[in-house]
Protein backbone atom coordinates (compact mmCIF):
# COMPACT_ATOMS: atom_id res chain seq x y z
CA UNK A 1 0.00 0.00 0.00
CA UNK A 2 1.33 3.45 -0.93
CA UNK A 3 1.64 5.81 2.03
CA UNK A 4 0.60 9.45 2.02
CA UNK A 5 4.24 10.38 2.48
CA UNK A 6 5.28 8.43 -0.63
CA UNK A 7 2.50 10.10 -2.65
CA UNK A 8 3.60 13.53 -1.43
CA UNK A 9 7.21 12.83 -2.40
CA UNK A 10 6.17 11.76 -5.88
CA UNK A 11 3.94 14.78 -6.44
CA UNK A 12 6.60 17.27 -5.36
CA UNK A 13 8.57 16.54 -8.53
CA UNK A 14 5.74 18.10 -10.59
CA UNK A 15 4.82 21.01 -8.29
CA UNK A 16 6.30 24.54 -8.72
CA UNK A 17 8.75 25.59 -5.96
CA UNK A 18 6.36 28.20 -4.54
CA UNK A 19 3.63 25.57 -4.13
CA UNK A 20 6.15 23.21 -2.51
CA UNK A 21 6.90 25.96 0.02
CA UNK A 22 3.20 26.22 0.85
CA UNK A 23 2.97 22.42 1.28
CA UNK A 24 5.98 22.54 3.59
CA UNK A 25 4.26 25.19 5.71
CA UNK A 26 1.04 23.19 5.91
CA UNK A 27 2.85 20.01 6.94
CA UNK A 28 5.10 21.78 9.43
CA UNK A 29 8.38 21.14 7.61
CA UNK A 30 11.49 21.95 9.62
CA UNK A 31 15.12 22.31 8.53
CA UNK A 32 16.31 19.13 10.22
CA UNK A 33 16.29 15.48 9.26
CA UNK A 34 13.55 13.41 10.90
CA UNK A 35 16.15 10.96 12.21
CA UNK A 36 18.04 13.70 14.07
CA UNK A 37 15.26 15.59 15.88
CA UNK A 38 15.33 13.66 19.16
CA UNK A 39 19.08 13.01 19.01
CA UNK A 40 19.85 16.71 18.62
CA UNK A 41 17.46 17.68 21.42
CA UNK A 42 18.93 15.13 23.83
CA UNK A 43 22.52 16.04 22.95
CA UNK A 44 21.73 19.73 23.44
CA UNK A 45 20.27 18.94 26.86
CA UNK A 46 23.49 17.13 27.84
CA UNK A 47 25.65 20.04 26.70
CA UNK A 48 23.51 22.70 28.34
CA UNK A 49 23.88 20.97 31.70
CA UNK A 50 27.48 22.21 31.59
CA UNK A 51 28.69 25.76 32.21
CA UNK A 52 28.97 26.77 28.54
CA UNK A 53 30.79 30.04 29.20
CA UNK A 54 33.72 28.10 30.69
CA UNK A 55 34.11 25.58 27.86
CA UNK A 56 36.77 25.48 25.16
CA UNK A 57 35.12 23.32 22.50
CA UNK A 58 36.26 21.33 19.46
CA UNK A 59 33.75 20.01 16.93
CA UNK A 60 34.97 17.33 14.52
CA UNK A 61 33.44 17.50 11.03
CA UNK A 62 30.65 19.95 11.61
CA UNK A 63 29.67 23.46 12.66
CA UNK A 64 26.19 22.74 14.05
CA UNK A 65 27.12 23.40 17.69
CA UNK A 66 29.12 26.55 17.02
CA UNK A 67 26.18 28.82 17.80
CA UNK A 68 26.17 28.04 21.52
CA UNK A 69 27.80 30.61 23.86
CA UNK A 70 31.01 28.71 24.55
CA UNK A 71 34.17 30.37 25.87
CA UNK A 72 35.85 29.31 22.61
CA UNK A 73 34.84 27.15 19.66
CA UNK A 74 36.92 25.46 16.97
CA UNK A 75 36.03 22.98 14.25
CA UNK A 76 38.13 20.63 12.14
CA UNK A 77 37.02 18.62 9.14
CA UNK A 78 37.49 14.87 8.73
CA UNK A 79 39.14 13.34 6.71
CA UNK A 80 41.31 16.42 6.15
CA UNK A 81 41.94 16.30 9.89
CA UNK A 82 42.42 12.58 10.51
CA UNK A 83 41.35 12.05 14.11
CA UNK A 84 42.65 8.48 13.91
CA UNK A 85 46.22 9.71 13.47
CA UNK A 86 46.21 13.37 14.52
CA UNK A 87 45.74 15.36 17.71
CA UNK A 88 45.09 19.07 17.85
CA UNK A 89 47.77 21.01 19.70
CA UNK A 90 45.17 22.62 21.97
CA UNK A 91 43.35 21.07 24.91
CA UNK A 92 39.56 21.18 25.20
CA UNK A 93 36.80 20.91 27.77
CA UNK A 94 34.31 19.45 25.32
CA UNK A 95 34.85 17.57 22.05
CA UNK A 96 31.88 16.79 19.79
CA UNK A 97 31.86 14.20 16.98
CA UNK A 98 28.46 13.94 15.32
CA UNK A 99 28.13 11.25 12.65
CA UNK A 100 31.89 10.72 12.32
CA UNK A 101 32.92 7.53 14.09
CA UNK A 102 31.06 5.18 11.74
CA UNK A 103 33.48 6.38 9.01
CA UNK A 104 36.72 5.68 10.88
CA UNK A 105 39.03 2.82 9.97
CA UNK A 106 40.71 3.06 13.40
CA UNK A 107 38.00 4.18 15.88
CA UNK A 108 39.93 3.06 18.98
CA UNK A 109 42.88 5.21 17.97
CA UNK A 110 40.51 8.12 17.36
CA UNK A 111 38.76 7.86 20.74
CA UNK A 112 42.12 7.63 22.51
CA UNK A 113 43.24 10.76 20.67
CA UNK A 114 40.05 12.50 21.80
CA UNK A 115 40.74 11.40 25.38
CA UNK A 116 44.25 12.88 25.21
CA UNK A 117 42.97 16.18 23.78
CA UNK A 118 40.58 16.67 26.71
CA UNK A 119 41.42 18.57 29.86
CA UNK A 120 40.95 16.67 33.11
CA UNK A 121 37.21 16.65 33.79
CA UNK A 122 36.50 17.25 30.09
CA UNK A 123 33.66 15.69 28.11
CA UNK A 124 33.19 13.85 24.82
CA UNK A 125 29.86 13.86 22.97
CA UNK A 126 29.64 11.32 20.15
CA UNK A 127 26.66 10.36 18.02
CA UNK A 128 26.50 7.76 15.29
CA UNK A 129 23.83 6.00 13.20
CA UNK A 130 22.83 2.40 13.78
CA UNK A 131 20.01 1.38 11.40
CA UNK A 132 21.24 3.32 8.41
CA UNK A 133 22.25 1.97 5.02
CA UNK A 134 25.92 1.93 4.07
CA UNK A 135 27.10 5.41 3.10
CA UNK A 136 30.71 5.62 1.90
CA UNK A 137 31.85 9.09 3.01
CA UNK A 138 34.63 8.28 2.26
CA UNK A 139 34.19 4.82 3.85
CA UNK A 140 31.57 3.28 6.13
CA UNK A 141 32.99 0.96 8.78
CA UNK A 142 31.07 0.57 12.03
CA UNK A 143 27.79 0.46 13.92
CA UNK A 144 27.34 0.49 17.71
CA UNK A 145 24.50 -0.23 20.10
CA UNK A 146 24.31 1.80 23.32
CA UNK A 147 26.03 -0.98 25.25
CA UNK A 148 28.85 -1.38 22.75
CA UNK A 149 29.38 2.38 22.53
CA UNK A 150 29.56 2.67 26.32
CA UNK A 151 32.17 -0.08 26.69
CA UNK A 152 34.06 1.07 23.61
CA UNK A 153 34.59 4.47 25.24
CA UNK A 154 35.55 2.83 28.53
CA UNK A 155 38.18 0.76 26.69
CA UNK A 156 39.56 4.01 25.32
CA UNK A 157 40.10 5.51 28.77
CA UNK A 158 36.81 7.13 29.79
CA UNK A 159 35.32 6.42 33.21
CA UNK A 160 32.60 3.79 32.68
CA UNK A 161 30.59 5.20 35.59
CA UNK A 162 30.54 8.62 33.89
CA UNK A 163 29.28 7.55 30.47
CA UNK A 164 25.66 8.32 29.58
CA UNK A 165 24.10 6.86 26.45
CA UNK A 166 20.88 7.26 24.52
CA UNK A 167 19.23 6.07 21.34
CA UNK A 168 16.19 6.89 19.24
CA UNK A 169 14.40 5.41 16.27
CA UNK A 170 11.19 3.92 14.97
CA UNK A 171 10.29 1.66 12.08
CA UNK A 172 8.64 4.38 10.02
CA UNK A 173 11.71 6.60 10.18
CA UNK A 174 14.09 3.75 9.35
CA UNK A 175 12.01 2.69 6.33
CA UNK A 176 11.53 6.26 5.09
CA UNK A 177 15.27 6.92 5.07
CA UNK A 178 16.31 3.71 3.29
CA UNK A 179 15.68 5.16 -0.17
CA UNK A 180 16.86 8.73 0.34
CA UNK A 181 20.59 9.42 0.58
CA UNK A 182 20.05 12.91 2.02
CA UNK A 183 17.52 11.86 4.64
CA UNK A 184 13.87 12.80 5.12
CA UNK A 185 13.23 16.34 6.32
CA UNK A 186 11.12 16.40 9.47
CA UNK A 187 7.47 17.39 9.18
CA UNK A 188 5.86 17.53 12.59
CA UNK A 189 2.36 16.81 11.26
CA UNK A 190 3.48 13.72 9.34
CA UNK A 191 6.38 12.21 11.27
CA UNK A 192 6.16 10.48 14.62
CA UNK A 193 8.85 11.00 17.26
CA UNK A 194 7.75 7.91 19.16
CA UNK A 195 10.74 5.81 20.17
CA UNK A 196 10.85 2.08 19.43
CA UNK A 197 13.87 0.86 21.43
CA UNK A 198 14.43 -2.25 19.30
CA UNK A 199 14.99 -0.21 16.10
CA UNK A 200 17.38 2.63 17.00
CA UNK A 201 18.25 4.94 14.14
CA UNK A 202 20.82 7.00 16.04
CA UNK A 203 22.88 6.20 19.14
CA UNK A 204 24.85 8.70 21.21
CA UNK A 205 27.09 8.83 24.25
CA UNK A 206 28.32 11.52 26.62
CA UNK A 207 31.55 10.53 28.35
CA UNK A 208 33.59 12.32 30.99
CA UNK A 209 37.33 12.10 31.59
Amino acid sequence: MTSALQVARGLKRFIPPKAVSIIDQLTGAEDIMWSRVVMRAECKRLIENLNLANLNVLEISGTYWGGLPFKSYKNVLFPGFDICNEKDSDKFDLIIAEQVFEHLLWPYRAARNVFQMLNDGGHFLVSTPFLLRIHEVPVDCSRWTETRLRYFLAECGFDLAKIQTGAWGNRACVKANLDLAGGVRYRRRLHSLKNEPDVPYHVWAFASK
